[in-house]
């Protein structure tokens, strides 16, 4: 039986004691002016982060992960060579891995590539409006987001002022978070990292991926009452998903 969405906030705070307790391999391949932020947040978690793009190296790194996270913010043939090589090793060993198109709809060789790397069957995917609209060619609404997801087999997580998670059949609906959280670069990037973790942990891709968006949007919202601006932001969102605790996820979580 499906959880109903009311369960999710305890869902959310069981995924990040097992990320803990287990500490995941996130194997990240990233925009380069993320790469720090996002193995600082996949740390904090409480998962473990490689970021190499060698491809003397990259599929050993896959293969030892636990997931895999494609993500296109820095566009260049290192990094495209180096997405095919680790989602071919994910692929024949079951590694879950996530797609972040980030830009592609400024770009149509990026966008080109993500609709590539989609037929790869990421187990899910995390991005924008406007990053959907071009992958899909279309809408942005529900409708959109449930026929996608269910011809092309993923799980949605579509970022914004509210976040929505979507399936070919649910739909949670996410309204965590803070406005510093668009001041800080590469927030979108540990957001797609946090679900790679949540993956490697919980087999249900969609709860793994609302679990992740609740987790990080809470914490936002726990950094920004902390925070004096965008500085103190940074280092106080890592702190607050390193401090993330039951009660604090069942008492904040916005979910319906």
């Amino acid at each position: 039986m499906r959880a109903p969405l009311s369960e999710l906030p305890a869902i959310t705070a069981d995924v990040i004691e097992r990320i803990r307790e287990r500490r995941p391999r996130v194997h990240c391949i990233t925009n380069a002016v993320a790469q720090n932020f996002t193995a600082n947040m996949l740390l904090a978690a409480g998962a473990v982060p490689s970021m190499t793009i060698a491809q003397k190296e990259v599929r050993a790194f896959a293969a030892r992960a636990d997931a895999v996270l494609v993500n296109l913010g820095t566009f260049d043939p290192e990094r495209q060579k180096a997405s095919l090589a680790a989602i071919a090793v994910a692929g024949r060993r079951g590694v879950p891995w996530v797609l972040d198109p980030v830009f592609i709809d400024r770009s149509p060789p990026r966008a080109a590539f993500a609709k590539a790397l989609l037929a790869k069957r990421p187990r899910a995917m995390r991005l924008n409006a406007a990053e959907f609209g071009a992958l899909s060619g279309g809408k942005t609404d529900d409708a959109a987001l449930a026929k996608f997801a269910k011809a092309r087999k993923t799980v949605i997580g579509l970022t914004g002022q509210h976040d929505f998670v979507r399936d070919g059949t649910r739909l949670a609906t996410i309204a965590n978070g803070d406005p510093l959280m668009a001041r800080v670069t590469a927030m979108g990037c540990v957001a797609s990292a946090l679900v790679g973790a949540a993956l490697a942990v919980e087999p249900d891709a969609w709860k793994a991926t609302a679990a992740a968006l609740i987790a990080i949007g809470v914490a936002g919202e726990v950094a920004a009452a902390r925070a004096r601006g965008p500085g103190s932001f940074a280092s106080e969102i890592l702190d607050a998903v390193y401090a993330l605790d039951r009660a604090t996820l069942l008492s904040k979580a916005k979910v319906n």
